[in-house]
């Protein structure tokens, strides 16, 4: 038995997500926990669930895995939802305008500046002193 789903990768920071969407009952997996017991801050999961919101479906009408990786909490939360948006696309190529108007399909680009030679970190300088 072949399940037809729709996947989608997003990026952010160090962290990367493949997310699957398929019609099912409305359950959400991540890293084979429930996202709720995963993504445990207020918020992340409405920011998570930001791209159904946005296009109008229903939660209750599909299943969700995802697999993620690498990074903090912020960047997973935040490559869940690029990766999500990205499904859902291919699912239905009309909702491209619905994610652009909230910026969902833009990947956001900032990730951790390197350090360079004499510095503490990527811009610290050690303390100067005079004697």
């Amino acid at each position: 038995m072949s399940v037809q789903y729709f996947e989608g990768i997003g990026r952010r920071k160090e962290s990367t997500a493949r997310v699957r969407v398929m019609n099912g009952t409305g359950k959400v997996v991540v890293n084979e926990k429930l996202a709720a017991e995963y993504f445990t801050r207020m918020g992340d999961m409405e920011k998570v669930l930001q791209p159904l919101q946005a296009t109008g479906q229903e939660l209750t009408t599909y299943d969700i895995t995802v697999v993620v990786k690498g990074g903090g909490v912020t960047g997973q939360v935040d490559s869940v939802q690029l990766g999500l948006a990205r499904a859902l696309v291919k699912m239905n190529h009309d909702y491209v305008s619905m994610l652009r108007k909230y910026s969902l399909l833009t990947r956001d680009a900032r990730i951790k500046e390197r350090k360079k030679p004499g510095l503490k970190r990527a811009r610290k300088a050690p303390t100067y002193t005079k004697r």
